[in-house]
C-alpha cells in the first residue's frame, strides 16, 4: 500500500498536533479516538519497536559467530492484513532494514508471525514441482490462544468482545495457571505474554526444544491442558474423575482456582438469580440435593440477606451438603471442584497450540476495532494489568505531540506511555532469550569442533 492510496502524500503526512517534516501546527496536542492509516503510518515510523521484533525473531543468528545460520531469519513466514483485508502471506525478510521498510511502506492493519520454513516462504513456488516436500515448518514457538468470548457462558457482566474489569481477571487466572505449568511441569524458561489488544491474551513459549516440537507433541502438550469435556450444550463441561486429581489439576485448584472462584461470586453474582444458579445445580448428579437446595433457595427471602452477600451464602450452603458425607451418590466427591473448574479453569483455542503452521499475531501491533496496542503482560504481576488502560494509537501519538516532533529519533517510544512495555520486553523477555540463545549457539559449535577433532585423532 503506497502513500497514495491511503490520501494525499501531504494529508498521509499530517497527524494532528504535527507533520511529518517537523512544521509543529498551531493547534493543540490533542488526538482524535480512532483508528486510521495515517495514525499507523506514525507509529509504526517512530514507535513501532522493528529491531525488537527482528532480534527475537533472529534468535542470535544474526550476528558474526561462525555457527550463526545466516538463511534463519530469511526463512520465517510474516503476514500482512491490509486496509480493506487485503492478506498478504509468505512475506519474508533478510534483514531489519527489508523488514522496517516494508512495515512502513505497506502500513498493515495486522502482522502475524508464522514458522521458520525449510525454505524462504516467498520463494516456495521455485519448489512447488519438486516431488520432495520441500517447503514444509521446521520450526515455530508453541502458542496458545485464550479469548474471553470462550467464557460467555459463565461472565453475566459483558459478551462478545466486550471486556470490563469484572470478567477481566479470568484472563488473569489463565496466566497464572498455564504460566505455572509451563515453567514448573514442562521446564520452558523463555514465555512471552501479550495482550492481544480487545478481548483475550497470547503466549509464544520461545524456548528452543518448544520451537522444534512436532505436531504430534505440540498436541500432547495441549492436551495435557484439557479439562473440558462438553460442548456448549452440556450440562457438566469438566468430569475431574473419581480417583486422585492430577498433580496439575491439585495445584491448580489450591493454588489459583478455589480462591478465585469465590471472588467471582459476588462480581459475576453467580447465585443471584434462579437462571444462573440453575446452571450449577444441572452440575449435581443427586437430585435431592439439587431440590433441597432449590427450596431453599426460593423460599429463601428474608431481607436480611443482602444482594451483595447472598451469592457466598448459597455457595457455602452448596458446599457443606456435598461435603457433609451424608449422600453416597457417585461423582458427589469432586462435584465442587468440578463447579470451580466449569466457571475459572483456562479455555484454550486448542487448534492454536496443536499445529506448527498456525499465524499467531505479532506484539506491539495495534488492534484496529480498539486502537489498543498489543503489549506484554508480566506474569508474576499479571493481576495488576488493566486492559482498559493499554496504550491506545491516538494517545501515543497525543504524547508525541506533547513532547515536540524529533525528525530523526529512533527512541520516540521513550517519550510515551509504550516506553514500560518496550523496556519490560527487553529486560524480561528479549535479552535473557538471547543470552540463552547465545549460550547454546556456542556450546553447539564448540560440540561440533571437538567432535571433529576426535575423528581427525583417529
Amino acid at each position: 500500500m503506497t502513500v497514495e492510496e491511503v490520501g494525499s502524500e501531504r494529508d498521509a503526512m499530517e497527524i494532528d498536533g504535527f507533520d511529518l517534516e517537523g512544521k509543529e501546527k498551531r493547534r493543540e496536542n490533542s488526538v482524535p479516538d480512532g483508528f486510521n492509516a495515517n495514525y499507523l503510518k506514525v507509529y509504526y515510523g517512530k514507535l513501532f519497536p522493528h529491531s525488537d521484533l527482528f532480534k527475537w525473531m533472529s534468535y542470535g543468528n544474526d550476528g558474526k559467530h561462525p555457527a550463526c545460520d545466516q538463511s534463519y531469519i530469511g526463512r520465517r513466514e510474516f503476514s500482512f492484513t491490509l486496509d480493506n483485508d487485503i492478506y498478504l502471506r509468505f512475506q519474508s525478510f533478510n534483514s531489519i532494514h527489508d523488514m522496517k521498510n516494508s512495515i512502513k511502506e505497506k502500513c498493515p492493519f495486522k502482522i502475524d508471525i508464522g514458522p521458520v520454513y525449510s525454505v524462504d516462504p516467498a520463494k516456495r513456488h521455485a519448489y512447488a514441482q519438486s516431488s520432495d516436500n520441500v517447503f514444509t515448518p521446521v520450526e515455530r514457538e508453541l502458542v496458545f490462544d485464550i479469548d474471553i468470548t470462550d467464557y460467555d457462558d459463565v461472565r453475566y457482566c459483558c459478551s462478545g468482545a466486550d471486556v470490563c474489569l469484572d470478567c477481566w481477571p479470568l484472563m488473569t487466572v489463565a496466566i497464572k495457571v498455564i504460566d505455572t505449568a509451563l515453567r514448573d511441569d514442562f521446564g520452558f524458561n523463555h514465555i512471552l505474554w501479550v495482550y492481544s489488544g480487545r478481548r483475550g491474551v497470547h503466549c509464544w513459549v520461545c524456548d528452543r526444544k518448544a520451537r522444534r516440537l512436532t505436531n504430534e507433541q505440540r498436541s500432547a502438550i495441549a492436551d495435557y491442558f484439557r479439562v473440558y469435556k462438553g460442548n456448549e450444550n452440556s450440562q457438566k463441561k469438566v468430569s475431574l474423575g473419581g480417583g486422585s486429581l492430577h498433580p496439575f489439576l491439585a495445584r491448580s485448584y489450591t493454588e489459583v482456582l478455589k480462591d478465585f472462584f469465590e471472588k467471582l461470586l459476588p462480581g459475576q453474582k453467580l447465585f443471584s438469580t434462579e437462571e444462573r444458579y440453575e446452571k450449577i445445580l444441572e452440575m449435581i448428579p443427586d437430585e435431592s440435593i439439587t431440590s433441597e437446595l432449590r427450596g431453599k433457595w426460593q423460599d429463601n427471602r428474608r431481607p436480611s440477606i443482602s444482594k451483595d452477600d447472598i451469592n457466598a451464602i448459597r455457595w457455602e450452603q452448596l458446599k457443606h451438603m456435598l461435603q457433609s458425607g451424608k449422600h453416597k451418590v457417585q461423582g458427589l466427591r469432586r462435584c465442587v471442584e468440578e463447579i470451580v473448574f466449569s466457571y475459572t479453569y483456562p479455555r484454550l483455542d486448542m487448534e492454536v497450540s496443536k499445529h506448527m503452521n498456525h499465524l499467531l499475531k505479532a506484539p506491539f501491533c495495534v488492534h484496529p476495532k480498539t486502537g489498543r496496542v498489543c503489549v506484554p503482560i508480566d506474569p508474576k504481576s499479571c493481576e495488576e494489568f488493566d486492559p482498559t488502560s493499554a496504550p491506545t494509537l491516538s494517545k501515543l501519538l497525543e504524547e508525541l505531540n506533547m513532547g515536540g516532533f524529533r525528525a530523526d529519533a529512533d527512541d520516540d517510544w521513550e517519550r510515551t506511555s509504550l516506553a514500560k512495555s518496550v523496556k519490560f520486553f527487553r529486560s524480561s523477555f528479549l535479552q535473557p532469550l538471547l543470552k540463552s540463545s547465545k549460550e547454546e549457539m556456542e556450546s553447539a559449535y564448540n560440540a561440533k569442533l571437538q567432535l571433529s577433532k576426535n575423528s581427525l585423532s583417529w
